[in-house]
Parts: structure tokens; sequence; C-alpha cells
């Protein structure tokens, strides 16, 4: 590996799929456990402090697209994981990731981390939102 100076370094270079998933398991360890998310982020990396603290700063209008774009369930049926997952890809398509990365990334989590069906249902709400978004830039 070479740094920014050009100089080999013996560090691994640390994804940003990585990231992401710790800033998800943050967001994820402090709707489960109540702790702080500053004290859950201590020692992070600066992209996923910057992602697990955007997301937290927008949660209440992330959990109103959960909400209304997954028609018959609750909110807080929701498990905590897929709740995570989907308000880090959400923030992530608002904040100009392209949308098919940002779901790709979260049914990657969604598949290793949940439970069978959550790939599928992570998939749907999120394409739904993409349409959304889509259809609101076509018409404008």
């Amino acid at each position: 590996m070479v740094d920014e100076a050009g100089r080999a370094s013996s560090l691994p270079r640390v994804r940003r799929s990585d990231q992401r998933r710790d800033a998800v398991f943050a967001l994820y360890q402090r709707d489960v456990t109540g702790r702080s998310l500053e004290v859950l982020l201590d020692g992070a990396k600066p992209f996923t402090r910057e992602l697990a603290l955007g997301t937290d700063v927008e949660m209440p209008e992330l959990d109103q697209e959960i909400a209304r774009l997954s028609r018959g369930w609750e909110l807080d049926r929701i498990a905590a994981l897929e709740r995570s997952i989907m308000r880090v890809a959400l923030y992530e398509m608002r904040d100009g990731l392209p949308v098919e990365v940002a779901i790709d990334e979260a049914v990657n989590l969604a598949r290793e981390y949940c439970g069978a069906d959550a790939p599928g249902f992570v998939n749907g709400i999120l394409g739904s939102a993409a349409r959304e978004r889509a259809e609101a830039e076509a018409a404008s």
C-alpha cells in the first residue's frame, strides 16, 4: 500500500463498505442499547462518523419515508438492524451516492447480517424510494 505522500504503508486501507457497515452498526447499537452515538463512534474513521452522524440528524425524515414506503408495516415492527441499514442507504441516496450503489450496499448488508427475508424487504423499500426520486426529477 502507498499513502497519500507516495510512501509505502503497512496499514491496511479500510474500504468504504466496511465503514458504512460500522456506521449502520453504531446506529443499530444506539437504538438497541440507548448508548450515546458519540460513545459508540469513539475511534471511528471519519467517513463512518460523518455517515452515522449525518443519518442521525436526518433520522426523523428518513423514518417517515421508510414508514410511508413500507405499506402495512409499522416502523417499530421493522427489525432495528434493517431500519438502520435503510436509514443509511436513504441518507446516502439523498447525499448524492448513486442509487444503485446505495441499494446494492444495503442489500448486501441485509444479506450478511439479517434474516432470510430482509434483503428482499430492504431492496423493495429502497427501490420504491429510488423510483419516487427518479419520477420527481423527471417531473421537474
